[in-house]
């Protein structure tokens, strides 16, 4: 029998959780039923009322059901060269399969008290952290080779540094194996394949603006501007384009090491008493070539800022085939724009020492863009600073020279800076456990999420 039925009952408003239901009664106005329509809703004591399925068969639903499609929608912004502005997504943690995987056991392992999953589950984020900030560290180490063995083939060899850096290019084509090896394209996935081309182009265009700039500058002064240039924009930029800023505690580390590099630029005594600054052909020449560092510290800004973008969609060994390919084109355009003469080397130490410019410069990119997936820009770009006092020791051991005053304090604040940065991140803070497990209890006993 078909009735019409007028809610003037409270009505029952249930709120569903993975973990909690919260039910809330509320007062509605009568029900106004259209005309030709019969409906009825059953209430407590009529028949039909228990048959609907309980509340605590939810969590089997989830499981069945959480494979197909999200439970909830996000709210999309429009996508942009840099990625999409997905508000209200939730934060997921970045970094290696290992620290995803053993954090996901951690928090679904069945039977497993609160203490034991923040232990599981710290104890695989700080194995994962320690293994970035060391390879962090290492790819930095690497960077100081590269400056160094970039010097003694130009003095020594003269290999010119265009002509490195297109070896080095030819060499790291190599690594389209890995993608193929997966199945996947070495130009990336559809979809991305233009801002993955940009981050080749950016990051190329900087290696060419930094290895030009020493053909007018010293190598050792356009290395550092070109990473006090690249840490300062990188900040900047990356608070522009993805929104991502620097703790206050991050932030005076980084500025007290762009004060280190900053010490390193300035003269030394012997150049501001000659001659050579009155000279306008030599003051034009410099000028150009601390141009081309500050420009390939802005490319290489970008290029941190677009693979930071690109971070869960492109891997490192695609990343590393797209700036060699793009590089092989630019390095021989440059050396025809700047009129590089063609150099080759010719004996068995300076082909060591170009294989060596190799495999630093792939470790250290290596290393590099592994740590864009799990830290800001600017914090993988202050600690690639280390990369100047390591330099400096290591030319010192092959040229031994007197450094000045200057040189020193900025290398010392440069290196105190770095260390302080990696052990305030690695070493856990003063009930940093217990805060963690206050905050998960209160999310689990709150009765509404």
């Amino acid at each position: 029998m078909e009735s019409t039925h007028l809610l003037s009952t409270p009505k029952k408003k249930v709120k569903i959780h993975p973990h909690t239901v919260t039910a809330k009664y509320t007062t509605h106005t009568p029900f106004s039923p259209q005309a030709r329509v019969h409906t009825h809703f059953p209430q407590p004591g009529d028949e039909g009322y228990d048959d609907a399925p309980s509340f605590e068969d939810f969590g089997s639903f989830l499981e069945e059901t959480q494979d197909r499609k999200p439970l909830t929608g996000n709210r999309k912004w429009p996508v942009t060269l840099f990625g999409s502005r997905d508000k209200d997504a939730p934060i997921r943690p970045t970094g290696g399969g290992d620290g995803r995987e053993c954090g996901a056991k951690a928090v679904k392992g069945p039977g497993r008290g609160v203490g034991e999953q923040l232990a599981s589950f710290g104890e695989a984020s700080v194995s994962a952290s320690r293994l970035t900030w060391v390879g962090l560290l290492l790819a930095a180490l690497a960077h100081g080779g590269v400056i160094v063995l970039t010097r003694l083939a130009s003095e020594r060899f003269g290999l010119g540094p265009l002509f490195l850096m297109l070896v080095r290019s030819v060499v790291q084509l190599l690594s389209v194996g890995v993608p193929l090896h997966r199945g996947d394209s070495p130009f990336g996935p559809e979809g991305h394949r233009l801002r993955l081309l940009c981050y080749g182009v950016t990051f190329a265009l900087s290696l060419c603006c930094a290895y030009s700039s020493s053909a007018f500058i010293s190598a050792g002064g356009g290395a550092t501007s070109w990473r006090l240039a690249t840490t300062a924009l990188s900040a900047t930029l990356a608070f522009l384009l993805l929104e991502e800023k620097l703790g206050l505690a991050d932030g005076i580390t980084t500025a007290a090491g762009l004060c280190g590099l900053g010490l390193l630029l300035l003269p030394a005594g012997d150049e501001e008493d000659s001659g050579v600054l009155a000279d306008p052909v030599a003051f034009w020449r410099g000028a150009f070539g601390w141009s081309l560092s500050v420009l390939a510290g802005l490319w290489m800004a970008l290029a941190l800022i677009g693979y930071r973008s690109l971070k869960e969609r492109v891997g490192v060994a695609t990343a590393l085939f797209s700036v060699s390919w793009v590089g092989c084109l630019l390095a021989p355009a440059s050396m025809v724009l700047l009129q590089e003469g063609w150099s080759w080397p010719t004996t068995t130490p300076s082909w060591a020492l170009v294989l060596g410019l190799v495999a630093c410069s792939a470790s250290a990119f290596l290393g590099m863009t592994h740590a864009l997936t799990r830290l800001h820009p600017a914090l993988v770009s202050a600690t690639q600073s280390l990369e100047i006092p390591f330099a400096m020791i290591l030319h010192l051991t092959v040229q031994p020279m007197a450094p000045t005053a200057t040189e020193v304090v900025g290398n010392v604040m440069v290196t105190l800076s770095v260390g302080w940065l990696v052990t305030m991140k690695l070493l856990p803070s003063r009930g940093g456990g217990r805060r963690q497990r206050e905050e998960y209890e209160e999310i689990v006993d709150s009765p509404i999420k």
